[in-house]
């Protein structure tokens, strides 16, 4: 019940699952139901030979954590489906500890859009910066590995509205490539 009226709050008071354009009838979720965060220490492993973090160990803590806001918020396994963007602002040093904070973007049948934030912290001063930023796609599946329809996300703050609007975009702009490249790839 708290999850419907936190929906109609968020969405003018029109029920979530109309104005969010999910098939599901399912109820939704907040973004905060699905927020994960994953934190690791950067070991001299992870580094390249000027002591900076290797993008790819990067990618796969990102890939790790937004699959846990996958999971979280639709209760299934769940699959990478693609990775949307992942843009590096700063370097990584070893030593430094590494927070990857996700969350549950925008969903739609049985995908979901996970941001991930990604934070790396010196230990020994205190000083945090933003290190990246990743949008990932992941697809929820059932037993026999079909997908399976998602609950929708029900944002509600103005920034996870922001975020969901932007998501919500980007569904649309891959949908539409996806038709074009299906409509050029026909013979004829």
């Amino acid at each position: 019940m708290q999850e419907k009226q936190a929906a109609r709050r968020s969405t003018g008071g029109a029920p979530a699952t109309a104005v969010l354009g999910s098939a599901s009838e399912l109820p939704g979720k907040p973004v905060a139901a699905s927020a994960s965060v994953l934190a690791t220490l950067v070991e001299v492993a992870d580094t390249n030979p000027m002591g900076n973090i290797h993008g790819g160990v990067i990618m796969k803590l990102a890939d790790q954590a937004a699959a846990a806001a996958a999971i979280r918020h639709s209760q299934h396994i769940c699959v990478t489906a693609s990775i949307d963007r992942l843009d590096f602002l700063n370097p990584v040093r070893v030593g430094d500890m590494v927070e990857l904070k996700s969350a549950v973007n925008y969903t739609h049948r049985s995908s979901m859009e996970v941001g991930v934030r990604i934070e790396a912290e010196r230990l020994q001063t205190g000083e945090r910066k933003h290190v990246a930023t990743a949008l990932l796609i992941f697809v929820a599946l059932d037993e026999n590995c079909r997908p399976v329809t998602v609950p929708p996300v029900i944002p509600e703050t103005p920034e996870e509205q922001a975020r969901f609007r932007d998501g919500q975009a980007r569904y649309k702009e891959r949908a539409e490539k996806r038709q074009r490249e299906r409509s050029s790839a026909r013979p004829g």
